[in-house]
């Protein structure tokens, strides 16, 4: 969604993670909103962002999903709503990370999988935990690859 978003327009993506934009007005020191008719025509443009936004989360749902945030009135509401049902709340992303940092640590290669499939299930384990927060060094995930390559090697070598 992200990658779509800002492929529009940078300002999309914003308006889904920091809601909408609203023009305001100081008086008295005091920021107070400003009635639509004030809006300037930046102002205006700025503001439809949001709209966009809702139109592009709602046209990529099906009806289920439409539902679940159909009466939110910023895109915002609507993420927000879509990441907790998709994502977990913050308590179930950690559980989840604690869960596949451990199994990334004792990630093997299995007996009779190609190089191929295991180089795929180890990239969709880290891109799992990159998503989750996690941060990898190149050379660390080089170095765990590699070992489990070795360590299926030397498994072999204790057949013969």
């Amino acid at each position: 969604m992200k990658i779509f978003g800002e492929s529009i327009d940078t300002e999309i993506w914003d308006a889904i993670i920091n809601g909408p934009f609203v023009p305001k007005l100081e008086k008295d020191d005091v920021f107070i909103e400003k009635s639509w008719s004030q809006w300037t025509k930046l102002e205006n443009k700025k503001a439809q962002y949001d709209c966009i936004a809702k139109n592009i989360i709602n046209s990529a749902l099906n009806s289920d999903e439409f539902f679940r945030i159909s009466q939110c009135a910023f895109v915002k509401e609507m993420w927000d709503i879509l990441e907790v049902t998709h994502e977990g709340t913050t308590d179930v992303k950690r559980a989840r990370k604690h869960a596949l940092t451990k199994k990334y640590e004792v990630f093997n290669m299995l007996k009779g999988e190609t190089i191929s499939d295991v180089q795929k299930r180890f990239r969709h384990r880290v891109n799992h935990l990159i998503s989750l927060g996690k941060i990898f060094e190149r050379e660390e995930l080089n170095i765990k690859i590699l070992k489990c390559w070795i360590d299926l090697g030397n498994q072999r070598s204790h057949l013969f």
